[in-house]
């Protein structure tokens, strides 16, 4: 039995659930009401595409159970990274550079930045294994991809008054918070994951003397090695990169931590040093004693 009030909101919007059903092409949907729609409805567990059901799919899929995110940092080369072959991981960004003294692939794979789907999206569209999440707002430069979960991501970057939300229904949309591993801990949180163990985060990044900064964005346009992660080439000579505004990734941990601890859920820092002091740390050997 639908809900009178949602039976008349569904009435009105007949015209777009019209539109959603004949296009066929998601390019075609070229407004923000129509964009967005399909979450909405989500968000109440309907799913108006394929694309929702399978995002609908994930709700609490992991509940109670712990979860990796993989950081890109130097000291991610200091974990015995095997180890995690068997746990619910994320990775991000380029985390493939490191597939092979990993053996395995990330349970999920996340990309927000733009930067990073501009120039590795040869590489992100080959990378095979792990399930993709990404903003739509990327699907003109990685186009349709096999085993892929298009989200509703809003990038507002901006210093808004509470930045930055956090979303308990990423059915419904995600929120951006300066660093890639927001939309992660907003997923594993949907995923109903209890306890999340950061990994390789240095949280600690310093601009090469010969970049470029290319404009008033702080943009910066590498001319060498990377020394901000576990691979030189990672932001290697012609990669471009964001400053890190590591302040602003700094608000949006502080969010997620009050959320999960709200609820009994537990953020916990297992890198190897670094500068991430937000969340209590844990030695990541110890994780898989016993």
């Amino acid at each position: 039995m639908i809900p009178k009030f949602l039976k008349k909101w569904l009435k009105e919007q007949r015209k777009v659930v019209f539109d959603l059903y004949t296009w066929s092409k998601p390019e075609r949907w070229t407004t923000l009401a129509v964009r967005t729609f399909r979450y909405r409805v989500a968000r109440m567990g309907i799913a108006l595409t394929g694309n929702e059901k399978r995002l609908l799919g994930y709700r609490d899929r992991h509940r109670g159970k712990r979860a990796f995110i993989m950081g890109n940092g130097p000291s991610l080369n200091l974990c015995d990274l095997t180890l995690l072959k068997d746990e619910i991981t994320f990775g991000v960004n380029s985390i493939f550079l490191n597939q092979d003294r990993m053996g395995f692939s990330p349970t999920y794979y996340i990309v927000e930045d733009i930067f990073v789907a501009e120039d590795r999206s040869k590489e992100i569209s080959q990378y095979n294994g792990p399930v993709k999440f990404f903003g739509n707002y990327l699907r003109y430069c990685l186009g349709e991809l096999d085993n892929t979960v298009w989200l509703n991501v809003c990038i507002q970057y901006n210093d808004y008054p509470g930045f930055p939300h956090f979303s308990r229904n990423a059915a419904r949309i995600l929120w951006v918070g300066g660093t890639v591993t927001y939309i992660c801990l907003q997923l594993a949180y949907y995923m109903g994951i209890s306890k999340v163990y950061l990994v390789g985060f240095d949280h600690n990044y310093s601009i090469p003397a010969d970049a470029i900064i290319t404009n008033k964005e702080n943009n910066i346009l590498s001319q060498s090695d990377d020394p901000n992660h576990f691979h030189p080439g990672y932001f290697g000579k012609g990669y471009r990169w964001h400053d890190p505004r590591v302040d602003r990734m700094e608000k949006a941990y502080m969010r997620a931590k009050d959320i999960y601890e709200s609820e009994g859920r537990k953020v916990y820092n297992a890198s190897v040093g670094g500068k991430l002091e937000i969340f209590p740390r844990v030695d990541y050997d110890t994780l898989f004693q016993g």
